[in-house]
This record gives structure tokens, C-alpha cells and sequence, in this order.
């Protein structure tokens, strides 16, 4: 892929001193360009089944723009395919990932990233559903959608040979806890994926500075992206649960039964990327912490 090409379309004139490759997936490659004359780029590449995910990227950045500008990337160019793979060109961020560091204070360091979610979830959503460039599939509430959702993930984990038993004691459990969906009365914009991967942090300040990647925001009850980094970044840790909430401010009465609900989502959806890509080596584990979960 020609990066150079890329830049080219996007900051004409630019001079590029370096390409330094910062990741590569199944859905995009992501390039650091550092230039001689302005300040760094981000390139993402889509593969050519992801190239629809540009579009979703565009508009979400977008609808978070006002509320969040200086605390995530700004959209510089985005072009379709044609002689050039899907491309976009991103401002980018300062810090290193948070998952990279080991900050002095755990607690005051998510107490930033809560106070940082809480403003992605003042961006109001008509209605509930994956986000692209629109709603797909969109829903009025949030019992109709966490009900399709559940239904749809018990049946690809029974579709990919998950375990039985397992399903049955998950869709019991959520069948006695799904009044918990009709407490959420309005959607939101969801990051859906805010981790710490995705967050970025200053090791000097240990100030974070804001976060990336949005390919699978949704619009949503708030409490299921809370529910993500609990799942994949806080567990058990005490300190961090504390920041997070502190930082994001209040919460209802219920959000810890809904937190775990929606847990419980997290990893069933995940076992199901997993399974879905041959990708084994996570499946027991997630089953383990999806039992758990369902049984505590």
C-alpha cells in the first residue's frame, strides 16, 4: 500500500521523514506518518471487507466533534477505494496508550477516563442500535434491543459449538434479569470499546489526553460501555472501579445489576468474535469468566 500516496492526497506538499507501521488487523493497518514540516498524521488502510467502516469512523468522530474536540482525532481526509485502498487521514493525538503504563494512581487516573466517557454519553441517540453512518436495524428501546442482542449472541455462541449447558445457564440468567433493560429510558452514543488500549495518557502528567478508535460505538443504555471496561480493563481492581464512577459522576440505584448484565454480554459477544475467526486460544477462558459471571 502506498502511505506516501495517501498522505499525498490528504496534505499535498507535505514532506515525509518517516512510516512507522502501528498496527494490523483483520479490519485496517494503522501507519504513524512524521513529517518534516508539520506536526505527525495517522493513516488507517481498510481491508477491502472492513472498507465500510470508514464511513462509520467519519460520522461518529463527527457527532463527537462539539462535545469532545481536543480529546480525539480530528478527520483530515477520507477517501474511498478506487486506485488507492480506503484510506483516512487522522490528526494525531498525543500520550501513550494507558495499557502501555503503569500510572502512580490508579484511582485518579480513571477517575479521568470516567469523567471522559460521562461526555461521550451527553451525545443524545434517537433511537438503539449499531451505529454506521446511520442506526441500522434501529429500535425504539432498550429492552427490545438488549433482548435481540442476547438472542442474537446465544445464537451464533450455539451456531459456533459453544457449550450447551453454558447457554442455557446464560439465557436463564438473563431471562430472570431483562426487566433490568426497561430501566434505561434514552440512548446514547457509545463508545463501546473504551479500554485501555484505546486510551491515551501523558507519562509525564499522567493527564490523559483522550482516546481513539471508534469502529464499534453503538447507541446504547450508557451503562453497557461501562460495562466494557470493567470487562476488559478494570476486573477486580478496586481502585479503578472507584475513579471510574467517581469521575462519571451519578449513577442509578440499579447500574451495579445492570453492569453485570451487561458483563455478561460483553463476554458472550467476544467468545463469539473468538470462535468466529478460528481464533481458540481465548475460548476457554472467556467460557470460564462467562460461568462465573452467571453463577455468582
Amino acid at each position: 500500500m502506498d502511505v506516501a500516496a495517501m498522505v499525498a492526497r490528504a496534505c499535498p506538499d507535505s514532506q515525509i521523514a518517516e512510516v512507522v507501521q502501528r498496527t494490523g488487523g483483520q479490519l485496517s493497518t494503522v501507519f504513524e506518518v512524521r513529517r518534516t514540516d508539520d506536526d505527525p498524521v495517522i493513516v488507517k488502510v481498510y481491508a477491502p471487507e472492513w472498507a465500510w467502516k470508514q464511513a462509520k469512523e467519519v460520522h461518529v468522530y463527527g457527532l463527537l466533534a462539539a462535545e469532545l474536540d481536543g480529546s480525539i482525532p480530528r478527520v483530515v481526509h477520507a477517501e474511498p477505494a478506487g486506485e488507492l485502498d480506503a484510506f483516512t487521514v487522522l490528526t494525531k493525538l498525543d500520550g501513550v496508550p494507558l495499557s502501555e503504563l503503569k500510572p502512580p494512581d490508579w484511582r485518579a487516573t480513571y477517575e479521568q477516563l470516567g469523567q471522559l466517557v460521562a461526555r461521550v454519553h451527553r451525545i443524545p441517540q434517537p433511537e438503539y442500535g449499531y451505529l454506521t453512518d446511520r442506526i441500522l436495524d434501529p429500535l425504539l428501546d432498550n429492552d427490545q434491543y438488549m433482548r435481540r442482542q442476547f438472542a442474537k449472541k446465544l445464537g451464533e455462541f450455539e451456531q459456533l459449538g459453544g457449550d450447551a449447558a453454558l447457554r442455557e445457564e446464560i439465557r436463564e440468567y438473563v431471562d430472570e434479569r431483562s426487566d433490568l433493560f426497561a430501566a434505561n429510558q434514552a440512548a446514547t452514543l457509545c463508545h463501546n470499546d473504551f479500554h485501555e488500549g484505546n486510551v491515551l495518557v501523558d507519562p509525564v502528567t499522567w493527564r490523559v489526553t483522550g482516546f481513539i478508535d471508534v469502529e464499534n460505538a453503538i447507541a446504547a443504555d450508557p451503562l453497557i460501555d461501562l460495562a466494557k471496561t470493567v470487562s476488559y480493563s478494570i476486573h477486580d481492581n478496586a481502585d479503578k472501579l472507584a475513579g471510574l464512577v467517581d469521575g462519571y459522576g451519578p449513577l442509578p440505584d440499579d447500574w451495579q445489576e445492570r453492569v453485570l448484565l451487561y458483563r455478561v454480554y460483553h463476554s458472550l459477544e467476544l467468545w463469539d468474535w473468538f470462535a468466529s475467526i478460528g481464533e481458540t486460544t481465548h475460548l476457554n477462558t472467556i467460557a470460564a469468566d462467562l460461568a462465573e459471571l452467571v453463577n455468582n
